[in-house]
Order: C-alpha cells, then structure tokens, then sequence
C-alpha cells in the first residue's frame, strides 16, 4: 500500500471565530495548515488524477466550514474541519489540521495562537482464515500476526480454532478455521492485496477452486461498505451461507450488523445441514 503526505499550508481566511462579541462582529485572520495521508495506489497505477485527492476541492471543503458560520472556539473549527475532510474524501485515511489564530485577543506579545486535531478514519473489519494443509493451527497464528501488523489495521479479537469439514470440494483434509476482527484504516481493496500478499508470503501457491490450501484470507466485510466488481464481492459473497464463517464470527462479533442483520441472526437462520463445524482443542503442531 503506497500512501502520500499531502500537505496544504497558509490557507489563509477573514473569519468571525471566538469568544468575544467583537471578535464575531468585526472578524480576524485566521490560517489553516492540513497534512494528509492519502492512499494513492490506484492513482498511481493508472496515473489517474481522479483517483486521488483534488486540493482544490479540499481548499473548498475548509473554506465551507471556516465561513459558514462562527464558532466559540478554535478547537471546534479544527474538529469539524477534519471531519469533514474525513467524510467527503474516501482515500483520505488520516487528517491533521492545524487552525491559527494570530491576531488572537491577549494582552501580551506572542507570535501565534494555534490548535492541532488528528483524525484517522477507522473502521470495522472482519476476516475469516483457514488452513488444511501443513502445521494449520501455527499458519493460522502466523497470518493474523502479519495482519496485526499491517500498518492501517489493528486486530481487536481472534475467536477460538474450529476444525471443519471441506466446504465446495469434499475430497480433501478437514479445514482449521477461525476469524479475526478489528479496525482499519485501509480501503476494501488494500485489504483484499494485504490477504493475497499474506498468503503469498506464508506459500500459498496456485490451486484449484476450493481446492486443499496452506493458507486461505478471506475479507468478510469492512464497516458498511458494498463492492462488487471482478475483484472483489463486500460482505463476503458467500458469508451467510458458510457455518465454518458464522460460528468462529458469532464468538467475538455477534451483534456486529451486516447487510441489516446481525452475525447471531445470520447464524440462527444458517440450517443445520450447512457443515459439520466442531471446536478445535490441540493447539501443538499438527503437521
């Protein structure tokens, strides 16, 4: 994931922000300084300026909330101002704002009066992993490790280890399966490259369909997001229909709404035939 530093600075406005009655009446100078990280992979990839952020455009959206109405305090302008970067621009992941206010009304000799907000857009996130092949339960500790520590994500809760039967092809080895949750920063599709690059880098090498794997990361869904393009289906195609998914998902999010239902709901509704799924206790090496 390639993410740019882009920095606005000196925005320079005539405002009514503060305190006192005068400094709503009659106004003052303030400045607005903005850093950005701006996730810019696909941008860069087809050199496409649509696909990043337009800096006119985010000059326009702090220029709507300096303007539109006064504020009491400088720290609400810089709050709001974040936030409304944050909400308008989706491949902004993190917004600090600095909003200055140099002609402030104190009876003494200083340079400048300032307040910084931080914002970072985080989400909720859910994976489902599973492995059949090698030291599965040892694969499966190792891949939510390297999720961890993917800079955008943090893992908030693994549920226990569930040995199942194979679901789609059945010839092959039962499946140790489990889910992680969490938060990030990260588009959907920086995380669908982060699983396949997970994968990639713990062996996982070209198969069949459904097929016996070492690894398997799948994105179940991140926050209220809907994709559906050739790469990439959010909520998780297949989410509601899979045992192996919603029992290990129902142990540490169950009251977690997808698509207008909960996971408990989605569990309840699952029938009964759906998969033999039963808790998994050897945690040694089961190569």
């Amino acid at each position: 994931m390639t993410v740019a530093t882009i920095r606005l600075e000196g925005l320079t406005f005539q405002a009514r922000h503060g305190v006192f009655k005068e400094e709503q009446r009659d106004g003052q100078k303030f400045v607005v300084d903005v850093t950005l990280s701006v996730m810019v992979d696909d941008a860069i990839r087809d050199d496409d300026h649509e696909k990043t952020v337009c800096y006119a455009a985010v000059t326009d959206c702090i220029a709507d909330i300096m303007m539109t109405r006064p504020y009491r305090l400088i720290e609400t302008v810089a709050d709001r101002m974040a936030r409304a970067l944050l909400s308008r621009f989706e491949k902004i992941s993190a917004v600090t704002l600095r909003v200055s206010k140099p002609d402030a009304p104190i009876a003494a000799t200083f340079e400048n009066v300032s307040v910084t907000v931080t914002h970072d857009r985080m989400r909720p996130v859910g994976f489902s992993l599973g492995s059949n092949q090698g030291a599965r339960a040892e694969i499966l500790h190792d891949a939510i490790t390297r999720l961890g520590l993917e800079d955008g994500v943090q893992v908030t809760a693994i549920s226990p280890l569930y040995e199942t039967q194979p679901w789609g092809k059945m010839d092959q080895p039962a499946f140790l399966n489990l889910c992680v949750i969490g938060r990030t920063r990260l588009t959907p599709h920086a995380l669908l490259r982060l699983c396949k690059e997970t994968e990639r880098q713990l062996g996982r090498m070209p198969g069949e369909r459904w097929g016996p794997r070492l690894i398997d990361i799948d994105l179940l869904f991140v926050g209220d997001f809907h994709v559906q393009d050739h790469l990439l289906t959010l909520p998780h195609a297949h989410l509601s229909k899979r045992a192996f998914v919603l029992i290990p998902l129902a142990d540490i999010a169950a009251d977690v709404k997808i698509s207008g239902k909960t996971v408990r709901q989605l569990l309840n509704e699952l029938p009964r035939e759906a998969g033999d799924v039963r808790p998994y206790r050897q945690f040694e090496d089961d190569a």
